[in-house]
């Protein structure tokens, strides 16, 4: 049985939580992220191509013409292979283990497997530090608690005081 629900990631942006029941004890969870916007892409591409322009105007060379397409091709592989991935999922089969896997925009995939033997579930609470140039980016993911790791109610309670000082601080 599968089901999917919308949800929204820490910067705003739309994603779907589809949850696999295999059995009582094994079951899967895959999240969908964002696909690529052409919009995006577009912007990006047009401005490496009228920086490029502007320096060929200048110096009156066309390598830069050529190298601003080369980067440009170079840079739109590197980020498709490596950076932008589509779909997490998690696999969890109780007797045996859980397995992660993402699925990058290229086509790679990348799993890792770890045995039920070597592994422990905990909750952590972190603070996500904005980009100070890009304000909706997530610059640090910085970790709270890591020696001490108190329970999920503990964290729960930490979590909603601060969001209620949050909160006050926006309303302010």
């Amino acid at each position: 049985m599968a089901d999917e629900e919308a949800y929204l990631t820490v910067s705003g942006e739309r994603i779907a939580l589809q949850r696999r029941h295999y059995s009582a004890s094994c079951r899967e969870f895959l999240v969908r992220c964002p696909r690529l916007q052409l919009r995006s892409v577009s912007a990006v591409t047009c401005s490496v191509w009228l920086v490029a322009y502007g320096l060929f105007v200048l110096c009156q060379n066309s390598v830069v013409l050529s190298a601003a397409i080369f980067v440009t091709l170079i840079g739109l592989l590197v980020y498709l292979h490596f950076v932008k991935i589509d779909q997490e999922s998690l696999l969890i089969v109780g007797s045996l283990g859980i397995q992660m896997t993402s699925s990058y925009a290229s086509g790679k995939e990348s799993t890792t497997f770890i045995e039920i033997n070597q592994q422990k579930v905990i909750y952590y609470l972190c603070i996500l530090l904005r980009d100070p140039v890009e304000p909706h980016v997530v610059s640090e993911v910085v970790p709270l608690f890591q020696s001490s790791k108190p329970r999920l109610d503990c964290l729960v309670e930490v979590y909603r005081s601060c969001q209620e000082i949050l909160e006050q601080n926006k309303k302010s």
